[in-house]
């Protein structure tokens, strides 16, 4: 793809923003677009987050973008290497694993990004970094656009004793953040709504996060066959049960303890659940599973190298999931490239994902999780062609370089209106 340059003269062409519209692009004689992208998480932390961002960075940069970070560090000390500015950083870790809050100043990096000059500011998270990003958007007079990746009423466990009064201030918090910027992108439909109930009225671009799906596909050869033999049997997974994956932090907001619940309760004693990711639930999910008669039968993977996870996806034989709180269920897409079907709590973050009876089934009670789990355990033929449908729907349909097409007309759209106003202004 042709990089989008940015210059005020004549336009030409036309390419569709996520609203409906069209967005004009400017000539090609120009420079490329710059963009910078504020994230409290990077690499090597592993979470939705952090795999949007780096997908989005390496699609814009693929299709001629030029594009830096601003990032924390893991400790006190700055940096700045290959385009991702890293600003000193304390633990956070008594609010959220692995959270951490950075310093609010930095001359000589604030001032090397307002020499670099960004067209647009694209925030990512709430906290650190998206202080820096409202203040380098004021400073040089470029957009704010900040991604929702977080639906932070699932989460008001860690910060308010009243879970209505937590969502309360988190309604309260994301109106004020979001109608402090020209734009918000919202991952899915389902977000989009929510921000809207708690006032938002900036525009609010949904644009799915693409996924770089290359590593995640199924089985395809002996050698694959081998692999998922070999770890089947390092879990010590007997050979004649079905298998079910879930791939998440092991949290309360993951809702892991519904699954183990309703596997207890369907009376079935033919499968095997693998839980891959940690977490501070841990020792609770495995208080829980030898309490409800089931630990023999629940395998505790832990945290393993984001490079060998489609291994584990590929070695199962159906993901499930009971959480409510994904924006979009980043694991679910990968899941479904691998090749498995899903058993997933029903929920509008789910549109387009799961196709009930193609790419799997949704539940809404125990008793349709127990029918569910039976169709996908007792009919191997109906799982298998759900598992060739699934790989086939979520390489078509959860790309990344679509993702980078729409944000570039998000992009343009917001530069569009920021000249607009200024135009009025004047």
């Amino acid at each position: 793809m042709t990089a989008l340059p940015v210059s005020t003269s004549s336009p030409v062409g036309s390419i569709p923003t996520s609203t409906g519209g069209l967005v004009r692009p400017l000539p090609r004689s120009s420079r490329p677009l710059r963009v910078l992208l504020t994230t409290d998480w990077w690499e090597p932390v592993v979470n939705g987050v952090v795999a949007s961002v780096t997908t989005l960075k390496r699609e814009l940069e693929a299709a001629g973008c030029d594009v830096r970070v601003l990032t924390l560090s893991d400790g006190l000390r700055s940096s700045r290497r290959d385009g991702v500015y890293r600003l000193g950083s304390v633990s956070a870790s008594i609010f959220y694993d692995r959270a951490r809050i950075g310093v609010l100043r930095n001359d000589p990096i604030r001032r090397e990004i307002l020499e670099w000059s960004p067209d647009v500011v694209h925030s990512q998270c709430e906290f650190t970094t998206f202080v820096w990003a409202r203040r380098i958007a004021r400073e040089l007079g470029v957009p704010l656009l900040h991604t929702y990746h977080t639906i932070y009423e699932d989460y008001t466990h860690y910060y308010s004793p009243s879970r209505t009064m937590g969502r309360k201030m988190v309604a309260a918090f994301s109106r004020k953040l979001c109608e402090s910027t020209d734009a918000v992108v919202a991952p899915t439909a389902k977000v989009k709504e929510l921000l809207e109930g708690y006032g938002v009225t900036r525009p609010v671009h949904v644009v799915p996060t693409g996924l770089d799906l290359r590593r995640f596909r199924p089985v395809r050869d002996d050698a694959d066959r081998a692999d998922v033999a070999s770890l089947r049997r390092a879990l010590r997974i007997p050979a004649e049960d079905l298998l079910l994956v879930s791939v998440c932090r092991l949290a309360k907001e993951k809702n892991v303890e519904e699954v183990l619940t309703h596997l207890a309760a369907s009376g079935r004693e033919d499968w095997t659940l693998a839980l891959v990711g940690d977490g501070p639930s841990r020792e609770d999910l495995a208080e829980l599973a030898a309490d409800l008669g089931i630990a023999d039968r629940v395998r505790f993977v832990g945290a393993i190298d984001p490079a060998e996870v489609p291994r584990y996806y590929r070695m199962a034989d159906v993901f499930v999931s009971a959480s409510l709180s994904e924006t979009q269920g980043l694991t679910f897409i990968e899941a479904l490239a691998c090749g498995l079907p899903l058993l997933c709590r029903r929920d509008p973050s789910l549109e387009g994902v799961v196709l009930d009876g193609i790419t799997g089934w949704q539940y809404a009670d125990e008793q349709e999780f127990t029918y569910r789990l039976a169709d996908l355990a007792d009919h191997r033929a109906g799982r298998e062609r759900m598992a060739r449908a699934a790989a086939v729907h979520a390489h078509a349909t959860c790309g990344s370089e679509a993702f980078a097409r729409t944000m570039i007309g998000v992009y343009e759209d917001a530069l569009s209106r920021s000249r607009a106003l200024r135009l009025t202004a004047a």
